[in-house]
């Protein structure tokens, strides 16, 4: 795994969601992210990924599953009534997954 890559992740993806998340918060209101916050939440987090995959030069499609694959914590952490604890596992399992796909030939998921 790539530490340092994996390091410049987290740090992508954690100031991206963070940023979206108060434009959002100031933006919208509560009543929004109780019907919508379902949609808009891993919508966020999907498009902060992308982001963060063009900052770092990380194949697209492989950022985007290792993205879908780390917000499945997240989804059961919110479930269970701990959204933000479940934001920091997933960013955490998202810089992991950026780390190793650094070290792949081509930067991709699969060959």
């Amino acid at each position: 795994m790539d530490r340092s890559i994996a390091w410049k992740a987290a740090a992508a993806q954690l100031v991206a969601v963070a940023a979206v998340s108060l434009v959002l918060a100031v933006t919208l209101p509560h009543s929004f992210f109780e019907d919508w916050g379902w949609l808009t939440g891993p919508a966020a987090w999907i498009g902060c990924a992308a982001l963060t995959a063009w900052a770092l030069h990380l194949s697209t499609p492989g950022v985007l599953l290792g993205a879908v694959l780390a917000g499945i914590p997240s989804a059961i952490a919110v479930v269970a009534g701990v959204h933000w604890l479940g934001v920091a596992i997933a960013v955490v399992a998202f810089a992991a997954w950026c780390g190793w796909l650094a070290q792949r030939p081509g930067g991709t998921a699969w060959t």
